[in-house]
Order: structure tokens, then sequence, then C-alpha cells
């Protein structure tokens, strides 16, 4: 059943998490959840798998459809259960607590600090292309989260702010790319081969995996459900929004992408963003994309630093994890050890300079629990149609249990198509979730025996 909300707390009580992000924050998390530097050059990805402007824009549209419906999943858990945690707090509930902690095991381990490891080092780049300084990736990727962890560190009001402001920057940043490269790069109309016209079924999802990837990432704002005011209306409008945001802007960069280059010389440019603004604004162009992409990518370490966390602190509230991740600092309210510890692993990983190989196999992990976590709206709505729990009204996934299915269908295809593609990376993946059963059995039977 759904705990207490830990709203503010009485004088002399026990720390609690605090809500002090609204709507807007609540949309702007959800789209620097999605947006990374992936946009500015996924679109020739695609466009090397199908090769007519119509499957490259379908195939962004289709992602887009089922992102859409994943918010709607989301916004309904969210206002079913507004637990610290999000997915976490739902597998727990719908499923077992073991469940739940494989999954904050595999995001602590490898899907968000592997992620952010390799964006970290994609900025240090950029930061340097930029700048001309001759300073190590490593240094400036490691200056970088510390800075972003200790404004993490000093309140969720104020970490929320400085995502909110980076959002804003590249919204802005890829609003400016569509509309010089509408206006001032040209319509370049090309004629397609026979090839290009007899795209298949298979080059087509192979096509939906990198967009589906990109139109991943709305689930980490249900991670501070406990810090949203209002959390059962804020917290789902904020997920329908901001993804909608996103796909308006995914098709927006794709369709102008093409207008300027032309489905051919889209699939052979690797930086497709940089290639249209180049040809709109010359070398300017292509220096206002790289520090774009340097912001992109600082908005997505920050909002992983003020969400994820809020796994692992939920892990630890419930005796999972050590129990100095669950701490809150008493005047800002945050869990400052759990964001500390991401960051510190991150820097491992970025020193390491193995997040390239992990990247390769935590998508299949991703997508198993993406499809997981869609699941538990069945054992929710059960539950509620027998009284035991109270089920969300005013956010329902449209067309469930159908649309629901087709959705956790499509998140396992992923999975399986990974497994296919790269098994060797799949299974290092499921070889590291199945290392966190022994661990799991440990923090039970320790805190058993407390």
């Amino acid at each position: 059943m759904t705990k207490p909300a830990p709203g503010d707390r009485a004088d002399g009580a026990k720390p609690a998490l605090a809500r002090r992000l609204g709507l807007f924050d609540a949309t702007m998390l959800v789209m620097g959840g999605i947006v990374g530097s992936g946009i500015f050059i996924n679109p020739y990805v695609v466009a090397q798998q199908v090769h007519t402007p119509a499957l490259i824009l379908g195939a962004w549209i289709f992602g887009g459809i089922i992102g859409i419906g994943g918010a709607f999943i989301w916004a309904e858990l969210a206002a079913t259960l507004p637990e610290v945690g999000g997915q976490y707090a739902y597998l727990r509930e719908a499923y077992h607590p073991a469940v739940a902690f494989l999954y904050g095991w595999v995001l602590l381990l490898v899907i968000q600090t592997g992620g952010m490891a390799a964006v970290s080092i994609t900025f240090a780049r950029y930061f340097v292309e930029l700048t001309g300084l001759q300073i190590p990736d490593w240094t400036i990727a490691t200056t970088a989260l510390a800075v972003l962890t200790l404004i993490n560190c000093l309140g969720v009001k104020t970490g929320g702010r400085t995502q909110s402001a980076l959002m804003v920057m590249k919204i802005a940043a890829i609003a400016a790319l569509v509309v010089a490269g509408a206006v001032l790069a040209g319509h370049h109309r090309t004629v397609s081969t026979p090839a290009e016209r007899h795209s298949s079924l298979t080059s087509f999802g192979a096509a939906m995996v990198p967009v589906l990837f990109a139109y991943g990432g709305w689930q980490t704002a249900n991670f501070l459900a406990a810090e949203v005011k209002e959390p059962k209306k804020n917290l789902p409008r904020g997920l329908l929004l901001g993804v909608l945001g996103v796909v308006v802007l995914y098709i927006s960069v794709n369709w102008v992408c093409l207008r300027a280059l032309g489905p051919q010389r889209l699939a052979a440019a690797s930086t497709p963003a940089t290639a249209v603004m180049r040809l709109a604004l010359g070398q300017r162009g292509a220096t206002f994309i790289a520090a774009a992409i340097a912001i992109s990518t600082l908005g997505f370490l920050s909002q992983s630093i003020l969400t994820a966390p809020r796994v692992y602190f939920a892990m630890a509230e419930d005796g999972l994890f050590f129990r100095a991740v669950a701490w809150l600092d008493p005047r800002t309210r945050v869990p400052v050890v759990a964001i500390i510890l991401q960051s510190v692993w991150t820097i491992v990983i970025a020193l390491s300079g193995r997040y390239e190989q992990i990247l390769n196999y935590v998508i299949a992990m991703d997508f198993l629990f993406f499809g997981l976590t869609a699941t538990t709206i069945f054992v929710f709505r059960r539950r509620a149609a027998r009284g035991e729990m109270i089920a969300a009204v005013s956010y329902r996934m449209p067309g469930h249990p159908l649309s629901t299915a087709v959705f956790v269908a499509i998140c396992w295809w992923v999975v399986g198509n990974t497994i296919y593609r790269y098994p060797q990376n799949s299974l290092i993946g499921f070889v590291l979730l199945l290392a966190g059963i022994p661990v799991y059995w440990f923090w039970s039977r320790k805190t058993s025996s407390l």
C-alpha cells in the first residue's frame, strides 16, 4: 500500500524530502531526461537503415507515439503511487522488494552511471573544442560532475532551477537549428535509388532501436515524486507535456536535416546537425552546434544527478543498502550521500575508460525494466478493483490493456533484438543483473536480523 507522502516535516521531526518542484520543473525534468546529445547525431544512424524521407520521419513519428504511450503509463503510475524512487517503488509494491532492488542495483552500477560517464567525456571533448584549452578530458569531466554534484547538494530547488535553465537553453539551441536549417540551408531535392525504395521491415526495425533509445528517459522524473508539489496532478501533466515537447523537437530536427541534406547526404553525415548549420552559417554555425551539444550534455548530467540518487535513497530507506545513503541534510533536505555516491562511481567509470563498453549492454537492462515496470499497471488496477488500493482516476493509459501490452512487447522486442545483435555484451549485462541477487539476500538478511 502507499506510504504517507513525505511532505514538510514538523519541527523536531526527522528531516523529510521537501516538495519544492512545480509543474514547470517537472516538465523540464522530463524533457531533460530524454534530450541529450543524441538528437544532434542520431538522425544519420536512422537514415542509414531506411532511405526515404517518409520512412525516416515515419520512424521518428512512430517512436514518438511509443514515447507518448510510455508517458501515459508512467503518468498513471505517478498518480497511483507518488512515492520517492518512481520505478523502484512501483516494482517493489507490485512484485517484490528483490525485483525493485535489482533495478536499483543495475541503475547504480551501469545504467545511469555508465551513461553519465560517457556523456561527461562528450562534454569534455566539446568544451576543449570550443575553448581550445589543452586540458585532459578526465579533468574537465570530473570538474563538471563535481560542480553539478555540489549544486544538487544545495537543495532540490537549486538543482531543479539549474536543470530547468539548461533545458530552456537546449530548447533554444534546437529551435535555432530548425529555423536556420529551414530558412538558410536551402532545400535539396533528391531522387531515391531502387535500393532506397526497397527498405524492408527488418531495416525499419533496426532504425527503431536508436529512435526508441533516443526517446527513453521520461521515467527518471518519477524518481522525484516525493519532491513535486501536488504530485498526483503535476507529475502526470509534466510527463505528458514533456514527452509531447520532445516529440515536436525531434521531428522538427529530422525534418530540417532532410530538407537541408536529403536522405543520402544525411546518411553520410556522422554529425548532421553540424552539417546543416555549416550550410546555413558556415563555421559560425558549426561552432554554435558544438556549444549546443556541450550545453545539452551538461543538462543531461544535471538531470541525472538530480533524479537517480532518489532511487538509492529509497533502497537505503528500505534497509536494502548502506543506511548512510538514506541520510538527508537537515537544512537542504536532499540525500547528499546518495548524490555523492552516484557521482563518485560515475567518475570511476569515466576514468576507467570502460564507459563505451558499458553503454553497449545497458540497453537490454534499461528496456527490460521499462517493460516490467509497465506491467505493474495490470497489478495495480487489479488491486484497485478489489478495493485494496486507490486507483488513478484523472490519468489512465488509453486503450489499456491492449495498448499497455503493445508497449511491453515493444520494450522486450528491443531487449531481444539487442541480445541477438550483441550477445556477448548482453550476457555481461545479465550477469551483472544476476550478481545483484546475493547482494539483495545479504541486505535483506541483515535488515531482518536487526
